[in-house]
């Protein structure tokens, strides 16, 4: 079961959701797509499916029966949709406000995915559907608003997961209210767990219990620039700083006018324009989440919360670690005065002024000390007078959904990969996500200009040079990725001369 919600009306959780569940039924799954977006029924519409007919008025069903689900068919094999209906003189759907009452139902349909699409908000019932689901996505922009309702999407995720741990125990659950009156609205889960703690240790110790366990996904949709794309990262790090929310991110989806079309066509992204960037980015988000779904992850170590607030370290300050050289303390530098700058938004509701300069404050005075080696060793040793060069290791910079997803690549890959195979930019493409490596790892280590790659991988021949050029160009990346240069050329350059043939291109 995997739940899409969280954010604001409008960042795109029904064509994240439709498109997910496409994803899946054309792999050959059995998918089942579950309308449950408060705001109104809206994926028939996506998927070019007629609604069910109304409920009848003469015989209206039983308010306190168990509502039936029958998904309907739609046009593609293997997918089904669980549309929202109206009843006659309602206006709003029968299902948002019923959905204790058929989700224990769900995962009794005869399918091998089922995707939720849930919508925004953060009503009980859509907080539990999300905890109960086996893979949880927020979706949000990159706009102010969005974020911060990702983050109090967040807060009400980890208030609703104590409050239903507690709820048969009326003692604890009246000093969690005790604790919760003497804070702000939907405060930061580390605050709670710290007031908690005043009160009853064991409730501050279970609360953050089921902080650790709790691990939504999140996407970043609509982006426009760079700095959009790297919102996602940002966020995960702001979130396991300020709210003790362990988040993973599994991708961003350029903003493209081909999203607009496929909604106004009735077609779902994936069907309708499968080659735009928008698509791509889907289907990438879809994988992550796919190689997620099937492996077992293990379980992440996570730093216990503080039962007092502490004072970080300045290496936590920047985000990195102990044996960090100086180029890596250089970039880890830049990327903390990049966030913290006024406006910028990954710390969206989540800082004051004054605690926005105190962070600002910190960062330069990490700069400054870690940057100075006599300083810094002077630092390591009354910070960490007892620790040795073998716990100076670095901070994990890979998350579980993007090794889950280069494992599943990797897999596919050793399958498709033969004598016969022929090479296309796509292929290349996935080759190089399966290792990790980055467009600008691939420039700066063979003198192609990143145009040029990307343009090899979209098979955007009229943006690549003569053949001769290309050729080589070919031939560098094969060997860096480690497959055989004179079967990559060979296929991709004929694939290159059958595109100028048909643009009366003559070759060079």
């Amino acid at each position: 079961m995997i739940a899409v919600g969280g954010g604001r009306p409008g960042v795109g959780h029904s064509i994240l959701a439709a498109n997910l569940a496409l994803y899946l039924a054309q792999l050959g799954r059995k998918v089942v797509l579950v309308d449950a977006d408060p705001c109104g029924a809206t994926l028939h519409t996506m998927l070019d499916v007629e609604p069910p007919p109304p409920a009848d008025s003469e015989h209206p069903a039983d308010p306190l029966a168990d509502e039936e689900l029958v998904p309907i068919p739609t046009p593609v094999p293997g997918l089904a949709l669980l549309p929202q209906v109206y009843s006659i003189g309602s206006t709003v759907p029968v299902r948002p406000g019923r959905k204790p009452r058929w989700a224990r139902g769900l995962r009794q349909l005869d399918a091998d995915y089922i995707v939720l699409d849930l919508g925004p908000g953060t009503a009980p019932a859509t907080l539990d559907l999300f905890l109960e689901a086996d893979l949880g996505i927020c979706v949000t922009t990159p706009e102010p608003p969005s974020v911060e309702a990702a983050y109090r999407f967040f807060r009400a995720l980890f208030q609703r997961r104590v409050r239903r741990t507690l709820v048969k125990d009326r003692f604890k659950l009246r000093m969690l209210e005790r604790a919760l009156a003497q804070l702000e609205p939907l405060p930061s889960p580390i605050r709670l767990i710290q007031t908690a703690a005043r009160y009853d240790s064991s409730i501050s110790e279970r609360a953050a219990t089921e902080l650790s366990k709790l691990r939504p996904r999140l996407v970043v949709n609509g982006a426009r620039l760079r700095q959009d794309s790297e919102l996602g990262p940002a966020m995960v790090d702001m979130a396991a700083r300020y709210l003790g929310v362990t988040v993973d991110y599994v991708g961003h989806v350029e903003q493209d006018d081909a999203v607009w079309l496929s909604v106004v066509r009735r077609k779902p992204l994936l069907v309708d324009g499968p080659t735009s960037k928008s698509a791509r980015n889907v289907e990438r988000v879809a994988r992550r989440i796919l190689a997620l779904a099937t492996s077992r992850e293990q379980p992440r170590q996570v730093d216990p919360i503080p039962l007092t607030e502490q004072e970080p370290n300045l290496y936590d300050v920047l985000w990195t670690h102990r044996g960090a050289t100086d180029e890596e303390l250089r970039r880890a530098y830049k990327r903390q005065r990049d966030i913290y700058q006024p406006g910028s938004l990954p710390i969206t509701s989540l800082l004051s002024e004054a605690e926005l300069a105190r962070e600002r404050a910190r960062v330069e005075e990490a700069h400054d000390t870690l940057l100075d080696p006599v300083r810094r060793r002077a630092y390591d040793i009354s910070v960490f007078p007892d620790a040795d060069d073998s716990t100076r290791s670095a901070r994990p910079e890979v998350d579980g959904a993007v090794l889950a997803e280069r494992a599943m690549l990797r897999e596919e890959l050793a399958r498709e990969i033969h004598a016969e195979t022929e090479f296309t930019g796509r292929l290349l493409e996935r080759v190089r996500e399966s290792q990790g490596v980055e467009i600008e790892d691939i420039a700066q280590r063979t003198k192609i200009a990143p145009a040029h790659v990307r343009a090899i991988e979209a098979e955007d021949f009229g943006k690549l040079p003569a053949q001769v050029y290309t050729r080589g160009f070919v031939q560098q990346i094969a060997k860096l990725l480690g497959l055989d240069p004179t079967q990559v050329t060979r296929t991709y350059l004929r694939r290159m001369r059958q595109w100028q043939k048909t643009q009366d291109v003559p070759p060079v």
